[in-house]
């Protein structure tokens, strides 16, 4: 009988262990896939450097909805807590970037996403401003909004500007949303070509032809992340930009004026 007993209590503990490294692993790879599927199928890539989504036909795909809804259940039921550093970071801005797809998809036609309001946050006044603060997704028994993923778990969890670069407001002026999904394996690497891609490209940085300096409003917004001084965010686009860029920042010292296009990053639209 104690023999007996060793064994039904040695297999519960085999099995536990086996459900609690199944709910820390990282997403199955199948998920992964069907969410890279559906990223290579719709994000596409223009001659003026931002990619484009291509929102009309992703909607009109009742499969390939389901398979972004399928993906942001799956992520959501996942304990994010138990990852590594890069497999948290990756899970974050893959779920920041389901979600926002899926608010731009459940409300298309749109022209911007800001033309989408976060209901029933009515105290907040930033729920007249777009959809960032509405409670989209449940982690580990917490309800979370856009701004919560972004502002309250990345940027204060890993410290590193590269946040930025690795989710997408689906606008013009946000730095690309990448045509696969974010993955530990490769995030150092994919974060760095991220941000080379926007600081060298004129909706991230321009000098213009007197030698003043236009930047995206995301270094003005979020200086803080990027050393809180003008030279911080001279030093970060610097540390990214090509030689020809460093080569025109050469005598630049301070910010000029920022800007940022909010306009969607639809395949539809176009830009002058």
């Amino acid at each position: 009988m104690l023999k007996f007993k060793r064994l039904v209590l040695s297999a519960a503990a085999s099995a536990l262990a086996l459900v609690s490294a199944v709910a820390s692993a990282p997403a199955a790879a199948s998920d992964v896939a069907a969410y890279d599927g559906v990223l290579q199928r719709y994000v596409m890539a223009s001659p003026d450097g931002v990619n484009r989504v291509d929102y009309a036909a992703w909607k009109a795909n009742a499969a390939d909805s389901a398979t972004l809804n399928g993906f942001i259940n799956a992520e959501a039921a996942r304990k994010p807590s138990t990852l590594k550093r890069d497999e948290q970071l990756a899970y974050w801005a893959n779920l920041y970037n389901a979600i926002t797809l899926k608010v731009i998809l459940d409300n298309y036609p749109v022209k911007s996403i800001r033309d989408i309001k976060s209901a029933g946050v009515w105290l907040d006044p930033k729920a007249f401003t777009g959809p960032w603060v509405a409670k989209r997704v449940t982690v580990e028994g917490k309800s979370l909004s856009l701004d919560d993923i972004e502002h309250g778990i990345m940027r204060p969890t890993f410290k590193d500007p590269r946040v930025h670069y690795s989710v997408n407001c689906a606008s013009f002026g946000c730095p690309n949303l990448l045509p696969k999904a974010w993955r530990a394996e490769t995030l150092e690497a994919d974060l760095d070509a991220a941000a080379r891609a926007f600081v060298n490209h004129p909706r991230g940085v321009t000098v213009k032809p007197d030698g003043s300096l236009q930047v995206s409003s995301i270094y003005t917004w979020f200086k803080a992340d990027f050393g809180g001084t003008d030279q911080g965010v001279l030093d970060h686009i610097r540390k990214y930009a090509s030689p020809d860029l460093v080569k025109k920042l050469s005598t630049v010292t301070t910010l000029g004026g920022d800007g940022y296009d909010w306009g969607l990053n639809d395949r539809s639209a176009t830009k002058g």
